[in-house]
């Protein structure tokens, strides 16, 4: 980190990007386990078929216009830990294979900063099946700079006007994370807000995470006319500020745009972006805003401002999607940065049906309530949302519990929907480093309902993917299936061992005595 407390900065350079870059890269994947950077809202199975859905119907969409031949190259910024990617390519995968229609190809390709992360990548069991298929593959992209894609597998750079299809980004998490400018409105007046940086006392570590959640950014008001001159490249939205906006703070995405103007000239046919953030696009709510804060999670991150980036690609000819009612946690965007962007029929349906009618942020609404709710809900219900979801882990992890407490009620067809919906889960199952065991909770249910093959496999994974002995209970449950699959000397050895955790477990001595006298 460079600059001294007490000096100004422009915005979009203060130490605190340097910071949040230097966290990313020393941290690779690890920035994301047990969720200390937020990662769920923006990277279930929910947003993820709702995004899958789009470009289906955007697949449909040049298909219907002749556009069979060329790949289509889906863009994703910021991966960070793949889970998106992983979603959206089993979900769209399964589209695809159930239409049987006619599809131009695609490629879709996972891009970060740090180059940790496009490592893990290459490296992750979940991923690998998708870049053996063809249809994934990952470049280091720095939002900042970069004009090019270097294709790590394809060994091929894209460079501007190489993609006769458009580009299809998806963006999560993204604008609010990179630089961004700060100024001030007031009286039609623009005004830079500069920031000079405090540190709290114990702001010696040398983990950028630490230093971060110590810094208290104050700002500092500096006319600024030079965004109000007609040749300033966005002129026109700050135009819009002026005669709209008093005692405003407004984070101006100029970083953003840039971006998006140097990926625009990768296509000569344009671009769609699919994006979800703490973002605002409608103006009214930049008015009166207060200086930003830093909300720390590991990095940081502010709200990201849809509207300029609205404002500015419409008046390019873009047609816009943003939702119609208010958000809560999660806004998300359809833009379509295309010739004729209406003839876009299927890709605009798809918003129509999985975001604007019911969306990612509806459901994050009603699994927040539901977290609460739990311990009232019937299986039922449970399944229910789970179905809803696309039989989400983290959901599972969090019910099961419950589930469990249910389960000696439940009837024949509930225990066959949830047998049915363990294996669905597993399937599309992303691993990542948490604090849960999944098959554990898994097997352990399976075990409850007598399904014992299904309950072993489970506790089997469970077992070789922990280097600590399991728990007395589950040893005696893995002893149990073993003895009710036929398989007599492996129940005898596991109960053996389950006595070896527990000397004194009464449970366990009879289930040994009994094997010993058979």
């Amino acid at each position: 980190m460079t600059g001294k407390e007490g000096q100004h900065y422009r915005f979009s350079e203060a130490p605190i990007w340097e910071l949040q870059r230097a966290y990313y890269e020393e941290q690779g994947l690890k920035a994301w386990n047990n969720d200390q950077v937020p990662q769920y809202i923006t990277s279930n199975p929910m947003i993820a078929t709702a995004y899958a859905e789009m470009i289906f119907g955007f697949l449909q969409d040049r298909a219907g216009q002749g556009h069979l031949s060329e790949a289509v190259t889906i863009l994703e910024l910021g991966a960070g830990a793949g889970r998106l990617a992983f979603h959206i390519l089993k979900k769209l995968s399964e589209i695809i294979d159930y239409a049987g229609t006619p599809l131009p190809p695609f490629r879709y390709v996972m891009s970060d900063l740090p180059v940790k992360n496009i490592t893990s990548w290459q490296q992750h069991p979940s991923l690998l099946p998708f870049v053996e298929q063809g249809i994934l593959d990952f470049a280091r992209f720095d939002a900042v700079q970069d004009t090019e894609l270097h294709l790590v597998h394809a060994k091929l750079s894209i460079k501007p006007g190489d993609l006769q299809q458009p580009l299809l980004l998806v963006a999560n998490y993204f604008f609010d994370s990179i630089p961004q400018e700060l100024i001030y409105v007031d009286e039609g007046k623009i005004f830079e807000c500069e920031v000079s940086i405090q540190y709290s006392e114990s702001a010696g570590s040398d983990n950028p995470s630490d230093v971060l959640g110590t810094i208290i950014p104050q700002y500092h008001y500096v006319r600024a006319a030079n965004y109000e001159v007609e040749t300033y490249p966005y002129h026109d939205v700050i135009k819009l500020y002026q005669q709209k906006l008093e005692d405003s703070h407004i984070l101006f995405p100029v970083v953003g745009l840039s971006c998006l103007e140097r990926l625009a000239k990768l296509s000569t046919e344009g671009f769609v972006l699919l994006t979800a953030d703490k973002g605002d696009h409608r103006i009214e709510n930049w008015e009166f805003a207060e200086p930003p804060l830093l909300i720390h999670h590991g990095s940081f991150s502010l709200t990201a401002n849809y509207h300029a980036i609205q404002h500015m690609l419409e008046q390019k000819g873009a047609y816009s999607l943003f939702t119609t009612h208010h958000y809560k946690n999660l806004n998300i965007g359809c833009i379509l940065m295309l010739d004729a962007p209406m003839s876009y029929t299927n890709t605009r349906l798809g918003y129509k049906r999985f975001i604007e009618r019911f969306g990612p942020d509806d459901f994050f609404s009603m699994k927040e309530w539901m977290d609460q709710e739990l311990d009232t809900m019937g299986l039922q219900q449970i399944l229910a949302f789970w179905r809803l979801g696309g039989y989400d882990a983290e959901w599972f992890i969090h019910s099961a519990e419950q589930i469990s407490e249910l389960l000696p009620d439940a009837s024949d067809e509930e225990m066959l929907d949830l047998q049915q919906g363990i294996r669905l889960m597993w399937t599309g199952y992303y691993p990542m480093e948490q604090s849960y065991d999944l098959s554990l909770d898994a097997g352990l249910l399976l075990y409850e309902m007598d399904k014992f093959e299904e309950a072993l496999a489970y506790l089997e994974r469970s077992m070789h993917a922990n280097t600590e002995e399991p728990l007395a209970s589950v040893l005696y449950s893995m002893a149990i299936c073993n003895y009710e699959l036929g398989a007599e000397g492996a129940a005898l050895d596991y109960a053996r061992r389950a006595l070896a955790v527990e000397p004194d477990n009464e449970v366990v001595l009879e289930l040994i005595t009994a094997l010993s006298e058979d």
